[in-house]
């Protein structure tokens, strides 16, 4: 692959950051305890270190999911109608280990507060019930993918982008 410039890859770190920036949830890719794949999405929130933090109900296969198996994929994909080619979409992967944050728990407050603050009133509704779990998603590896050809590995610790 040429030699990208810390300009270019300043440029296309800003633009993986628009792409997060523009989704309201995530997808989620989870595994059930008999290794059968799942697929669904959340609503989210995103603190300052890059964790992710979803609240969920027992009645949604992924809870389960991820009280067994704490490894989960999640997706950021741009919308169809914005793409150029539906085969080379722009989309971020993050490989992530989920953590259940429970009630008692410090942050769980926080973290239910920022999700209210963003997604409204629906979040106190939810936060009464009992089966709904709150999980920090810890990414600990990620691409991004602007097209063909145009792979970069994502460093988790700072989001910066290195060309695959």
């Amino acid at each position: 692959m040429t030699e990208i410039s810390t300009q270019a890859l300043e440029d296309l770190s800003q633009r993986y950051h628009k792409l997060l920036a523009s989704q309201q949830t995530l997808l989620l890719s989870t595994a059930s305890i008999t290794g059968v794949p799942d697929v669904s999405y959340a609503p989210f929130v995103r603190d300052n270190a890059g964790v992710f933090y979803i609240f969920v109900s027992e009645m949604a296969c992924h809870t389960a999911n991820l009280l067994n198996n704490p490894l989960v994929s999640i997706l950021f994909i741009r919308q169809e109608a914005e793409a150029n080619n539906l085969f080379a979409r722009e989309r971020a992967v993050l490989n992530c280990r989920a953590q259940e944050i429970v009630r008692d728990d410090r942050g769980y407050t926080e973290r239910l507060q920022d999700l209210q603050d963003k997604f409204g009133e629906v979040v106190g509704v939810l936060r009464a019930l009992s089966d709904f779990h709150l999980f920090a998603l810890h990414p600990e590896s990620g691409r991004y993918v602007m097209g063909f050809g145009r792979a970069f590995s994502v460093n988790v610790s700072d989001d910066s982008l290195q060309p695959v």
